[in-house]
């Protein structure tokens, strides 16, 4: 079905409103999801703060074209859709892979945007390997704690030893 002018400036303002806000975005090839996949996979994006949107290339591109993002856009084939987040910047690329896992073939990566430019498939790939905050932040306070947990192990077998030479 043809897009009237109107809506397709409506839908240009709404992806440019996107890019403006976004702190990152994941360009997804989905193609052949069934309709529970695909509200499984937005509720999950939803879930993570992540937004969803569906859109053609050629809006898309126009979007894009105008802003002023760094580096050269990958090629975007199939149906596209775009994950995008004011958040935790690898929210959208890590929730998308995860379910490029479990989906095999139906949903791809196959690039995005990243602190301002675009990173090619590759890229976004590593970057959603990187896990997300709260693993990071316990990861970081049991770097902390093992030496302090280490020494205390070590003063408790000095006082035990002491007391038991006593």
């Amino acid at each position: 079905m043809a897009l009237t002018k109107d809506k397709k400036k409506e839908i240009l303002d709404s992806i440019s409103e996107s890019i403006k806000k976004a702190s990152a975005m994941v360009f997804v090839n989905f193609h052949g999801m069934k309709v529970s996949d695909v509200n499984e996979f937005r509720s999950k994006l939803k879930g993570e703060g992540v937004n969803y949107m569906v859109t053609k290339k050629t809006l898309a591109k126009k979007s894009f074209g105008d802003s002023k993002i760094e580096g050269e856009m990958p090629e975007l084939v199939g149906e596209l859709g775009i994950a995008y987040t004011e958040g935790d910047m690898t929210a959208p690329a890590r929730e998308v892979y995860d379910f490029q896992e479990k989906l095999e073939g139906a949903v791809s990566i196959i690039g995005g945007v990243f602190e301002g430019r675009y990173v090619d498939k590759e890229g976004m790939v590593e970057i959603a390997q990187i896990p997300g905050i709260k693993t990071l932040q316990a990861q970081f306070v049991n770097i902390i704690n093992s030496p302090i947990q280490g020494l205390a192990i070590a003063l408790d077998a000095v006082a035990q030893k002491k007391e038991s030479n006593s």
